[in-house]
């Protein structure tokens, strides 16, 4: 893929993100709501970055970045959109097991609703797996696996550096 074409890509992924940041501010939510206003930023940039890093890796043409892109960012979005639920299940979740004496028919639809929304998530993404695919020729099919594996190895990493800044995780209560 040229300069210019990159630049096209990188320019047109900002305005989707920007837009989509903004009409989120302007519904009062935050992109990452267990997490906050930050969060929503982070998951952005870690979108954004991905589709980057995932042009340049696999030299994507601009006739696949302009079918890639729509598909990825619909997927994306409907995934947060389910992240975003489940986030509250779990802390619902959370509560009423804190508080004692829990309701279990409570209890099993919050889990019942936690194990469809990972289901979900798992369809996503292999719908974007089969398409991604569909999209990819054999070269670039096996620069996506090793992509993977590095951009998340690359995140592992980034997460560990953090942690002890942020000291320890909470122990789970009995």
């Amino acid at each position: 893929m040229n300069t210019k074409s990159l630049i096209a890509v990188i320019f047109a992924c900002s305005s989707l993100i920007f837009a989509a940041a903004g009409e989120a501010q302007a519904r009062g939510q935050g992109m990452g709501q267990g997490m906050g206003q930050r969060g929503g930023r982070v998951r952005e940039n870690l979108a954004t970055l991905r589709l980057l890093r995932l042009t340049q890796a696999l030299d994507l043409t601009e006739d696949q970045t302009s079918r890639i892109f729509p598909f990825i960012n619909k997927i994306d979005k409907e995934k947060l959109a389910i992240q975003r639920q489940m986030t509250s299940d779990i802390q619902e979740l959370r509560r009423i097991l804190a508080a004692g004496a829990p309701p279990e028919a409570e209890i099993a639809s919050l889990v019942g609703r936690i194990k469809a929304a990972q289901g979900r998530v798992k369809e996503l993404d292999a719908e974007s797996e089969a398409f991604l695919e569909r999209q990819l020729s054999p070269i670039q099919q096996g620069k996506y696996v090793i992509f993977q594996i590095d951009f998340y190895r690359m995140l592992e990493q980034a997460v560990a550096d953090l942690k002890p800044q942020r000291g320890p995780l909470a122990p789970l209560k009995k």
